[in-house]
């Protein structure tokens, strides 16, 4: 798995997103092309371009008159989404119908938005409504046995690259109890009816790729698990985009509440590679020390797309918003359009997420292992400590490749802080844990770094007998 994740790493989950829905429309086009599908592969073709050239367009007129950056790759994969459960056009009054579901998933986007957050999935609403005032309904058509296999192939990638497995799972489980439960009683074949049920509805795909969809699902795991649960519940007893926007309302409710228009105030160079970035806010703003928000920036995006997750490395209880950056030479679109922000030059930001907070018990002990950048999160949960004059017992292992690597030592010193060089020949390992930490045992591990680093210090501290509700990961989904 590590070459999968190496290149799931490389990409941005929304990029992943509109590679797989190009991937599932030309393999339906050639399912349709050699009649395993009955569509005319030329009318799917037609569907696709004109659903994309119409949200393109619609989203690039709102864009310019709510003066927000229009934001490309959610309109791509709305489109994408509504090839995918919309029976292809036939006719010119197909065509029409076309327009109007285009036109109606982007000005959800900004007319159902509160504090330029949106209420709703985009393609759900939209067909809701169409269903509702034009009588034209989505057909759900990807639903089927023979594109099955890839829906499951390519959802697994999604739901491992933005670890929403708990999600996915509350609303498999909850729809599937409930769906055969139901059939048992009413005397059904359980094999048949599952298999029904798995190969000929769109269960899979909502699953994978609605169900899954950042800006409308609730920040942490419990809310999660609810809100795949909730949908779960309306998937068997309603229709599937009906479920999604009864979801989306709950998600709402428990959700931080819109996004921050933030001005940079200053730009700092803290080490050899890494910036610190300070933001003017200028709303009341709450959040937990340790949690992540997604940036938004309007530069011509590349590969890795112009959206990346950064965690907050301020505390709540200071006035300005921080994020520490570490850039390389090959640095995406993203990051080069960053560097060159000035003082008074905006960006946006949403969608608060992470579980990756202290514990509310202030007695437990924990220790905090960092690698690189993987240390901003620590900054922002040891600044808040400091500001309220609040001790744990925190023992900090912090490693970097050189010396003039490690930042924020003036708030870090606030703990026991063990500064591990890698070009010295030190590691973080068993032998050092053990050493500088008798009571791991007894102790909450937080892990935050490089993929790779989060996972080997989670197999090695369950070797050591670090059990797994000791062992908490950070995990923002996307390529910084």
């Amino acid at each position: 798995m590590k070459i999968i994740d190496d290149l799931l790493n490389g990409i941005t989950m929304y990029r992943l997103l509109f590679y797989v829905l190009i991937f599932l429309v030309g393999v339906a086009v050639t399912l349709s092309f050699f009649k395993f599908l009955p569509f005319d592969p030329v009318n799917l073709i037609l569907s696709a371009a004109f659903l994309t050239l119409v949200c393109w367009a619609t989203n690039t007129i709102f864009a310019k008159v709510f003066k927000v950056p229009a934001n490309f790759e959610s309109v791509y994969i709305t489109a994408l989404i509504l090839t995918l459960i919309l029976t292809p056009i036939r006719s010119i009054h197909d065509l029409i119908l076309f327009f109007w579901v285009a036109v109606l998933s982007q000005s959800a986007k900004y007319i159902l938005a509160i504090n330029k957050k949106h209420l709703f999935n985009p393609a759900a609403f939209a067909v809701v409504l169409t269903a509702i005032v034009l009588n034209f309904s989505a057909s759900w058509w990807v639903g089927t046995a023979w594109m099955a296999p890839f829906v499951v192939v390519t959802g697994i990638l999604i739901v491992r690259k933005i670890r929403r497995v708990d999600l996915v799972f509350s609303f498999l489980f909850t729809a599937l109890v409930l769906i055969l439960g139901v059939s048992i009683l009413k005397g059904n074949d359980l094999i048949s009816v599952a298999q029904k049920l798995i190969l000929d509805t769109p269960i899979l795909f909502f699953s994978f790729v609605m169900l899954t969809e950042p800006l409308t699902t609730p920040p942490s795991k419990v809310k999660q698990i609810l809100y795949g649960g909730l949908i779960g519940v309306g998937f068997w007893q309603i229709a599937p985009e009906i479920a999604l926007l009864v979801g989306n309302i709950f998600s709402y409710i428990v959700s931080p509440k819109g996004k921050l228009l933030l001005k940079l105030k200053e730009k700092d160079k803290i080490a050899p590679d890494i910036y610190e970035f300070v933001f003017d806010v200028d709303k009341k703003f709450n959040f937990l020390p340790g949690q992540y928000m997604e940036w938004t920036l309007s530069n011509k995006p590349d590969s890795r797309g112009n959206r990346r997750y950064f965690t907050i490395a301020s505390a709540p209880t200071e006035k300005n918003l921080h994020i520490g950056v570490k850039f390389y030479p090959d640095s995406s679109n993203f990051k080069r359009t960053l560097i060159f922000l000035s003082p008074g030059d905006e960006i946006i930001a949403g969608q608060l997420s992470g579980d990756f907070i202290l514990p509310e018990d202030s007695t437990k002990k924990l220790v905090f292992i960092a690698g690189g950048i993987g240390i901003t999160p620590y900054r922002s949960m040891i600044k808040y400590l400091q500001d309220i004059s609040q001790k744990r017992d925190i023992i900090l292992l912090y490693s970097s490749k050189k010396e003039s690597d490690f930042v924020y030592k003036d708030i870090l010193n606030y703990v026991k802080t063990i500064y591990v060089a890698t070009e010295k020949g030190q590691y973080i390992d068993e032998t050092m844990i053990k050493k500088q930490i008798p009571d791991f045992k007894d102790r909450i591990f937080y892990i935050s770094g490089p993929h790779s680093m989060v996972d080997a210090f989670e197999k090695t501290l369950k070797e050591m007998g670090v059990s797994g509700q000791q062992l908490k990961v950070d995990f923002f989904p996307g390529y910084a």
